[in-house]
C-alpha cells in the first residue's frame, strides 16, 4: 500500500478531496488569467470598433436626429416615440413583408435550389464542362454588385433580352421577381461550392447501398443524401439569408426601391429614410431591425454549427 493511500485509509477520503481540489483549481485560474490578459487587447479592440458603434447606432435609432436643419446638430433623445411610429407606419410593414418575400424566394429557396442543382450536375458532368460551369457560377458570385446590377438592368428592362423575349419591361412589371433572380444568380456560386464539398464528405459506400436495395434515384438523394448533408444545407441557407439580407447595392442600384416600393426591402427602407427623407433617427431605428434580424440569423447559424460538432464528437 502506497502512502497515499495509507493516509487516505486513515484520514478519509472527504479530507483528500478538497486538497486535491485545491490543486487542480490553481493552475486553471492562472490558466484562466493568462488567458484573460492575452485577449484583453481583442477584446478592447473589439468593443471600440464594434460594440460602442452599434450601441451608439442603436441609440441614434430613439433620437429625433434628421439630416439636415437644427436637430442635425441639437438633436435628443426621444425614447419610444419612434417605435410608435414605426408601428403606425404602414410603409415599414410593407417593407418587412416585402423582405420576408425576397428573402423566403431567392436566398431559402431559390438559391438553394440552384445551388444543388449545379453541385450534382458538376458531380456527374464531364470536368471541362463542370470547370466552365463552376468558373461562370464563381464570376457572377466575385463580381461587384454594382456591375451584376448594372448587368441585369440592362438584361431585364426595355430593350434587353427578357424585354424581347416577353414583351415590356419584366424590371418594372414584376420588379421583385427579377431582383430575386438576381440575387440567385450573385449568390448561387458560393452556395454552390459549399454544396459540392458536402456531397463530395457523403460516404459513397452508403449511396451505392441504397441503390442496392432498390431506391431510385430521387429516393437516395433524399433520404439518404439530404440526412447526411442537412448541417451543409443548414448552414449554406443560414449564410446565403445574411448575405441576401445586406445585398444593398444590387437591388438599390437595379430600382432605387420602386417601383412604387414594389422591392423596398429594409436596407432600402432605412436608407431612404435617412437619407432621402431626411430622418436618419427613424431610418436608424429601421437599420437597427435589420441588425436584429441578421443578429437571429447569426445566432442561428451560431447553433447549427455547434450542434453538428457535438454530433461528429459523439459519433
Amino acid at each position: 500500500m502506497t502512502a497515499i493511500q495509507e493516509w487516505t485509509s486513515e484520514e478519509g477520503v472527504p479530507q483528500l478531496t478538497p486538497v486535491l481540489a485545491g490543486a487542480r483549481r490553481a493552475p486553471r485560474a492562472v490558466s484562466d488569467l493568462t488567458g484573460l490578459l492575452l485577449t484583453a487587447p481583442a477584446l478592447v479592440a473589439l468593443a471600440c470598433v464594434f460594440v460602442a458603434p452599434v450601441a451608439y447606432a442603436f441609440y441614434l435609432g430613439f433620437t429625433n436626429l434628421t439630416l439636415t436643419g437644427p436637430q442635425s446638430v441639437h438633436y435628443n433623445f426621444t425614447g419610444s416615440a419612434n417605435l410608435v411610429a414605426m408601428a403606425h407606419d404602414a410603409l415599414f410593414w410593407h417593407s418587412l413583408a416585402v423582405t420576408g418575400i425576397y428573402i423566403g424566394a431567392s436566398a431559402v429557396f431559390g438559391v438553394t435550389v440552384a445551388a444543388m442543382v449545379l453541385a450534382l450536375w458538376m458531380e456527374r458532368a464531364p470536368r471541362g464542362v463542370s470547370a466552365t460551369v463552376g468558373g461562370v457560377a464563381i464570376l457572377a458570385w466575385i463580381m461587384p454588385a454594382a456591375s451584376g446590377a448594372f448587368l441585369w438592368y440592362g438584361f431585364s428592362t426595355q430593350g434587353g433580352t427578357l424585354s424581347r423575349l416577353f414583351g415590356g419591361a419584366p424590371l418594372f412589371s414584376v420588379p421583385l421577381v427579377i431582383v430575386s433572380a438576381a440575387n440567385v444568380w450573385s449568390t448561387s456560386g458560393f452556395a454552390m461550392l459549399v454544396l459540392r464539398g458536402g456531397l463530395r464528405a457523403v460516404p459513397p459506400e452508403v449511396v451505392e447501398a441504397a441503390r442496392m436495395e432498390g431506391a431510385s434515384g430521387w429516393q437516395t438523394f433524399w433520404k439518404v443524401t439530404v440526412p447526411i448533408m442537412r448541417y451543409t444545407l443548414m448552414t449554406t441557407v443560414l449564410i446565403v439569408v445574411l448575405l441576401s439580407l445586406g445585398n444593398f447595392t444590387l437591388i438599390y442600384v437595379m430600382t432605387q426601391g420602386g417601383p412604387g416600393n414594389a422591392t423596398a426591402i429594409l436596407p432600402i427602407y432605412s436608407y431612404l429614410e435617412a437619407f432621402s427623407f431626411n430622418r436618419l433617427g427613424y431610418g436608424g431605428l429601421i437599420g437597427n431591425v435589420v441588425v436584429v434580424l441578421g443578429a437571429i440569423g447569426a445566432y442561428g447559424y451560431v447553433r447549427a454549427v455547434r450542434r453538428r460538432d457535438r454530433d461528429l464528437e459523439s459519433a
